[in-house]
Protein backbone atom coordinates (compact mmCIF):
# COMPACT_ATOMS: atom_id res chain seq x y z
CA UNK A 1 0.00 0.00 0.00
CA UNK A 2 2.73 2.47 0.98
CA UNK A 3 4.60 1.66 -2.25
CA UNK A 4 1.63 2.72 -4.38
CA UNK A 5 0.98 5.80 -2.26
CA UNK A 6 4.58 6.99 -2.55
CA UNK A 7 4.88 6.14 -6.22
CA UNK A 8 1.64 8.00 -6.86
CA UNK A 9 2.46 11.09 -4.82
CA UNK A 10 5.99 11.70 -6.15
CA UNK A 11 4.89 12.32 -9.77
CA UNK A 12 2.05 14.58 -8.59
CA UNK A 13 4.49 16.73 -6.58
CA UNK A 14 6.94 16.86 -9.49
CA UNK A 15 4.14 17.89 -11.82
CA UNK A 16 2.95 20.62 -9.43
CA UNK A 17 6.43 22.15 -9.27
CA UNK A 18 7.00 21.83 -13.02
CA UNK A 19 3.65 23.49 -13.78
CA UNK A 20 4.51 26.36 -11.45
CA UNK A 21 7.96 26.74 -13.05
CA UNK A 22 6.37 26.81 -16.52
CA UNK A 23 3.85 29.40 -15.38
CA UNK A 24 6.55 31.66 -13.97
CA UNK A 25 8.70 31.23 -17.09
CA UNK A 26 5.78 32.15 -19.37
CA UNK A 27 4.18 34.96 -17.34
CA UNK A 28 6.97 36.70 -15.40
CA UNK A 29 9.88 38.77 -16.59
CA UNK A 30 13.10 39.14 -14.64
CA UNK A 31 12.70 41.69 -11.87
CA UNK A 32 8.90 41.42 -11.84
CA UNK A 33 7.45 40.57 -8.42
CA UNK A 34 3.99 39.94 -7.05
CA UNK A 35 3.17 39.72 -3.36
CA UNK A 36 0.61 37.19 -2.16
CA UNK A 37 -0.60 35.77 1.19
CA UNK A 38 -0.99 39.14 2.94
CA UNK A 39 2.22 40.38 1.29
CA UNK A 40 4.27 37.70 3.10
CA UNK A 41 5.17 35.62 0.02
CA UNK A 42 6.78 37.05 -3.11
CA UNK A 43 6.52 35.43 -6.53
CA UNK A 44 9.41 36.30 -8.85
CA UNK A 45 11.47 34.73 -11.61
CA UNK A 46 15.05 33.67 -10.91
CA UNK A 47 17.29 31.26 -12.80
CA UNK A 48 19.71 29.21 -10.73
CA UNK A 49 22.51 27.60 -12.75
CA UNK A 50 24.20 26.09 -9.70
CA UNK A 51 23.08 24.22 -6.62
CA UNK A 52 21.56 25.70 -3.49
CA UNK A 53 22.05 29.49 -3.36
CA UNK A 54 23.88 29.35 -6.75
CA UNK A 55 26.79 27.34 -5.33
CA UNK A 56 29.00 26.04 -8.15
CA UNK A 57 27.14 28.11 -10.76
CA UNK A 58 30.34 28.27 -12.83
CA UNK A 59 30.15 24.48 -13.26
CA UNK A 60 26.62 23.82 -14.59
CA UNK A 61 27.55 20.58 -16.39
CA UNK A 62 29.05 19.09 -13.24
CA UNK A 63 26.07 20.29 -11.18
CA UNK A 64 23.73 18.59 -13.67
CA UNK A 65 25.65 15.30 -13.40
CA UNK A 66 25.80 15.40 -9.60
CA UNK A 67 22.08 16.21 -9.49
CA UNK A 68 21.23 13.31 -11.79
CA UNK A 69 23.38 10.84 -9.84
CA UNK A 70 21.91 12.02 -6.51
CA UNK A 71 18.33 11.71 -7.82
CA UNK A 72 19.03 8.19 -9.13
CA UNK A 73 20.65 7.16 -5.84
CA UNK A 74 17.72 8.59 -3.87
CA UNK A 75 15.25 6.72 -6.10
CA UNK A 76 17.01 3.40 -5.50
CA UNK A 77 17.27 4.09 -1.77
CA UNK A 78 13.56 4.98 -1.61
CA UNK A 79 12.59 1.74 -3.33
CA UNK A 80 14.80 -0.28 -0.98
CA UNK A 81 13.27 1.44 2.05
CA UNK A 82 9.75 0.85 0.76
CA UNK A 83 10.45 -2.87 0.44
CA UNK A 84 12.45 -3.48 3.65
CA UNK A 85 11.22 -0.69 5.92
CA UNK A 86 7.51 -0.68 5.15
CA UNK A 87 6.40 0.50 8.57
CA UNK A 88 8.71 3.53 8.60
CA UNK A 89 5.97 5.88 7.37
CA UNK A 90 7.58 9.15 8.45
CA UNK A 91 10.94 8.23 6.93
CA UNK A 92 9.37 6.99 3.68
CA UNK A 93 7.25 10.13 3.42
CA UNK A 94 10.36 12.25 3.92
CA UNK A 95 12.22 10.29 1.26
CA UNK A 96 9.28 10.72 -1.13
CA UNK A 97 9.28 14.48 -0.61
CA UNK A 98 13.04 14.63 -1.17
CA UNK A 99 12.70 12.44 -4.25
CA UNK A 100 10.05 14.71 -5.77
CA UNK A 101 12.17 17.81 -5.17
CA UNK A 102 15.35 16.18 -6.44
CA UNK A 103 13.75 15.00 -9.67
CA UNK A 104 11.91 18.25 -10.26
CA UNK A 105 15.13 20.26 -10.06
CA UNK A 106 17.10 17.64 -11.99
CA UNK A 107 14.57 17.69 -14.82
CA UNK A 108 14.90 21.47 -14.91
CA UNK A 109 18.71 21.26 -15.03
CA UNK A 110 18.60 18.72 -17.85
CA UNK A 111 15.94 20.41 -19.99
CA UNK A 112 16.45 24.12 -19.31
CA UNK A 113 20.10 24.07 -18.16
CA UNK A 114 19.02 26.01 -15.07
CA UNK A 115 16.49 25.68 -12.26
CA UNK A 116 13.59 28.12 -12.15
CA UNK A 117 13.11 29.54 -8.65
CA UNK A 118 10.06 31.65 -7.91
CA UNK A 119 9.19 31.88 -4.20
CA UNK A 120 10.55 34.53 -1.85
CA UNK A 121 9.56 35.50 1.67
CA UNK A 122 8.94 39.04 2.90
CA UNK A 123 10.98 39.57 6.04
CA UNK A 124 12.95 42.29 7.78
CA UNK A 125 16.18 40.30 7.33
CA UNK A 126 17.73 41.39 4.03
CA UNK A 127 19.67 38.16 3.51
CA UNK A 128 16.55 35.99 3.83
CA UNK A 129 14.54 38.39 1.69
CA UNK A 130 16.95 37.85 -1.24
CA UNK A 131 16.60 34.05 -1.18
CA UNK A 132 14.37 32.60 -3.89
CA UNK A 133 13.39 28.93 -4.03
CA UNK A 134 10.80 26.66 -5.64
CA UNK A 135 8.42 23.93 -4.50
CA UNK A 136 11.06 21.30 -5.25
CA UNK A 137 13.44 22.99 -2.81
CA UNK A 138 10.65 23.13 -0.24
CA UNK A 139 9.94 19.41 -0.76
CA UNK A 140 13.63 18.62 -0.19
CA UNK A 141 13.70 20.69 3.00
CA UNK A 142 10.47 19.20 4.37
CA UNK A 143 11.65 15.71 3.45
CA UNK A 144 14.85 16.26 5.41
CA UNK A 145 12.79 17.40 8.40
CA UNK A 146 10.62 14.25 8.18
CA UNK A 147 13.71 12.03 7.99
CA UNK A 148 15.25 13.85 10.94
CA UNK A 149 12.05 13.39 12.93
CA UNK A 150 11.96 9.69 12.02
CA UNK A 151 15.42 9.27 13.57
CA UNK A 152 13.87 9.85 17.01
CA UNK A 153 11.60 6.84 16.68
CA UNK A 154 13.33 3.68 17.90
CA UNK A 155 12.33 0.20 16.92
CA UNK A 156 11.04 -1.96 19.73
Amino acid sequence: MMLFLILGIVPVLILADMLMKNYVEDHYSFGEQHKICNDRVILRKVHNRGMCMNAFEKYPDQVRIVSLVAACFLTIYQLICLVWQRKRYVKNTGLALMLAGAWSNTIDRCLRHHVVDYIGVETKWKHLKRITFNLGDLFIFLGAVFIWLSSFHRKK
